[in-house]
């Protein structure tokens, strides 16, 4: 942490030090990657999305259709792909369609 007049920091350095203590940087990433699934993936996929949940860099996507779940499955590296990079991060590593 960068210090300044006696007990002052950057108000940057304090908040990155908030989110570190309290963990807040993997909530942060877990709520982006629930937008860029949308974003990625169209309105289309979207509303078809039932629910999103990141486990351990495991995205478990759960769809309301099958045809769309079995075309999505051949395409899983591609998306993991395409949404690290909307990231900027290697957020996932995996997706799990069920």
């Amino acid at each position: 942490m960068t210090k300044r007049k006696d007990n002052q920091i950057k108000i940057g350095d304090a908040l990155k030090e908030l989110m570190d203590t309290y963990k807040l940087n993997v909530k942060m990433n877990e709520v982006r990657l629930y937008e860029a699934w949308g974003k990625v993936l169209g309105p289309t996929i979207e509303n078809h999305t039932v629910s999103k949940q990141l486990i351990d860099g495991k995205l478990l996507i759960r769809l309301d259709s099958a045809a769309l779940r079995n075309e999505l499955s051949f395409g899983k590296s591609k998306i993991v792909k395409s949404l690290n990079d909307e990231l900027g991060a290697e957020i996932v590593k995996e997706i799990i369609f069920a």
